[in-house]
């Protein structure tokens, strides 16, 4: 036989020994379940309202009529045309005499307006903040146990009670 052939006899007669290991089922006895403990942070959205006092500005009443403002604009019109000496210094005072009015409107209305006024008004007011607290969560239990008089310790996600199930494999060492 040459190299090369004896390489891959022993390649099949490794594999041939993985394919026929025997693998079984066992219960083994448990000496010790201890639940292990995660300490986690917690942060629970509130939301947190109060009530604040504010200033509101209230102007004077809006129902003013415009009568003013027009009748001034018409009479400085008028004062405006009647002073001027020609037709082209009529229409320049015409229209320097509505504007010189309008303006004089404007002040009276001003002048005769009720004074602004502050008034407090109760608003409620809210944000959110984070209750933040830490609390325990269970994570699995730390199982000791003994199996052909062997000690072993395992994590697992439950408790197994009084017995945990193994698997127990054989194959032969060549």
């Amino acid at each position: 036989m040459n190299a090369k052939m004896i390489g891959t006899v022993a390649a099949f007669g490794l594999v041939s020994a993985q394919v026929f290991a025997e693998t079984s089922y066992e219960t083994a006895q448990v000496t010790e379940s201890r639940a292990i403990y995660e300490v986690v942070e917690i942060s629970t959205p509130q939301e947190q309202c109060w009530e604040e006092e504010t200033v509101v500005e209230r102007r004077g009443s809006d129902n003013r009529s415009n009568t003013p403002v027009l009748v001034s604009t018409i009479l400085g019109g008028a004062i405006g045309n009647a002073v001027g000496h020609n037709k082209s210094n009529r229409r320049v005072g015409a229209v320097l005499g509505a504007v010189l009015g309008h303006s004089i409107g404007r002040d009276i209305m001003r002048h005769n307006e009720s004074p602004s006024s502050r008034e407090y008004q109760t608003v409620q007011r809210c944000e959110t903040v984070y209750q933040k607290h830490e609390e325990e969560r269970l994570v699995g239990y730390q199982v000791t146990y003994i199996y052909n008089s062997e000690e072993y310790s395992v994590r697992t996600n439950t408790d197994p009670g009084d017995e945990i199930r193994v698997r127990v494999s054989v194959q032969p060492v060549l």
